[in-house]
């Protein structure tokens, strides 16, 4: 038979389930502290420690597909405010002038900047690469206007790839 323990209002009451031994960790972790921002920042720091694995493990295949992918059939489109000059035929309007594009880079230009970025190409020669693909795609249109046209890519002021 259990003995009787005095409540809160000194009423007497009894124990429902009987005393059970106490584990070395139970008690560990019952003696931490008890705010609710210890544990957000325990939260926090294992969110963080699982974004960096998995990001360290996934995030380089993802790229290496989605560059696969861009390279091959997808191609890139590239966002641009720059100004842009020509090398064209005599009696042609070759000033440089700004101008705001976004376009597809077909895929062989795609892959030509991946190559040559891993190749550890310099940022004219990227650059270069850059006008290259938006003379043909832009200016001559995919070879049906403006043959030798030299497309000249400067004064870069915003420059986005994407996917």
């Amino acid at each position: 038979m259990e003995p009787e323990l005095l409540g809160a209002r000194g009423r007497a009451r009894r124990r429902t389930r009987p005393l059970q031994p106490v584990s070395a960790a139970k008690r560990a972790w019952n003696s931490g502290p008890k705010t609710s921002a210890y544990k957000n920042r325990r939260r926090a720091d294992l969110a963080r420690r699982l974004e960096d694995a998995v990001r360290e493990r996934w995030q380089p295949r993802i790229r290496e597909r989605a560059r696969r992918q861009a390279a091959t059939s997808t191609g890139l489109v590239i966002d641009t405010q720059a100004r842009f000059g020509f090398t064209a035929a005599p009696g042609t309007t070759d000033d440089a002038r700004v101008r705001h594009l976004t376009l597809a880079l077909p895929p062989p230009y795609a892959a030509r900047l991946f190559d040559a970025q891993d190749a550890g190409a310099s940022e004219p020669q990227l650059r270069g690469i850059a006008a290259e693909g938006l003379g043909e795609v832009y200016f001559r249109d995919g070879g049906r206007r403006a043959h030798g046209l030299e497309v000249e890519f400067t004064d870069v002021e915003h420059l986005q790839f994407d996917l």
